[in-house]
């Protein structure tokens, strides 16, 4: 049996020593490949101040890269250890679905693009709004336990994004923009009958898929709440339009990114998109039928009442 004074410390040390200037170039690269996920983490946790240019942002990586440096030369001594120990934490997570390999890649990826690719924002302050008008009406008629409008919601998911890959946790999401896809794309606006406010139930316009703006909003919410998402409607005065929840600012970095690069490229390229943050942090995108990509250009900006239907 090996007793402990007689291990060769000194000799592993030796060889876990890497040369000049191999060691500077082995540093330099762990020092980036540990900084981007903390720099994320930094990033995502961390209040925008809104600087021009996102200088907050790039002096925040500078810090995280000199501060990684420094200790990573306290500890070049046994640089291949640490390499070792960075890469069993990023596979151990790859196997066992944690933080891994393609986790780091693929936010990073999201957070550059948001960064270059800013969404525009719109505070929604609750306590300001007014009573939404018809609001027992407008519930009644969001039919979203009709049998036919579930199942026009699970038809347009087996036609739109069916092949999307890689997103498990977007993809209630990205089946309420398959509806919206499906939605948008057919509907065709009728007015209400001169003098009269008229509420078509959801069933009701799934027969034509026809109305006015009251009408599609209805039918987008009980389309969308019928598989899953959070939808909601907004008020402006002369117009109605629906909504739906995606999660929080974090959430909206991968959602911009889906909208824009692989869900609807054609439709919102070298545009912006449009959302709304609540008083809890929440984020909605605008789906109103005249847009053409979930998060278009608002037709109104002024907002008089909010029903969400949770």
């Amino acid at each position: 049996m090996v007793k402990f004074s007689e291990i060769p410390f000194s000799k592993i040390k030796e060889r876990l020593t890497v040369k000049k200037p191999w060691d500077s170039v082995i540093i330099f690269l762990l020092n980036v490949l540990i900084a981007i996920p903390v720099f994320i983490i930094c990033h995502r946790y961390t209040i925008d101040p809104g600087w021009p240019f996102h200088l907050d942002r790039i002096l925040m990586f500078l810090g995280i890269l000199i501060a990684i440096q420094l200790i990573l030369r306290l500890l070049r001594k046994i640089i291949i250890f640490a390499i070792f120990l960075y890469l069993l934490f990023l596979g151990w997570g790859t196997l066992f679905g944690n933080y891994g390999f393609n986790d780091v890649y693929e936010d990073y990826r999201y957070m550059v693009y948001a960064m270059d690719d800013s969404p525009n924002p719109q505070d929604l302050i609750i306590s300001r709004l007014l009573p939404f008008p018809n609001k027992s009406r407008i519930l009644k008629a969001v039919q979203y336990d009709n049998p036919q409008v579930r199942n026009f919601s699970v038809t347009a998911t087996t036609k739109h994004f069916k092949d999307v890959k890689g997103y498990g946790d977007y993809r209630t999401i990205i089946q309420c923009f398959a509806v919206f896809k499906e939605i948008n794309s057919r509907w065709n606006y009728v007015s209400d009958p001169k003098g009269r406010e008229y509420i078509a139930s959801a069933s009701e316009s799934l027969r034509h898929l026809s109305g006015d703006c009251d009408d599609h909003s209805i039918f987008m919410s009980a389309c969308v709440k019928a598989i899953g998402g959070t939808p909601r409607l907004i008020h402006t005065g002369g117009h109605i339009y629906p909504e739906i929840l995606i999660g929080d600012k974090r959430d909206l970095e991968t959602i911009n990114y889906l909208i824009k690069k692989i869900l609807f490229v054609k439709e919102s390229k070298d545009k912006t998109i449009h959302y709304h943050i609540d008083e809890r942090g929440q984020v909605w995108l605008n789906l109103d039928y005249t847009a053409t990509y979930p998060g278009g250009p608002f037709m109104h900006e002024e907002i008089l009442g909010a029903l969400t239907l949770d």
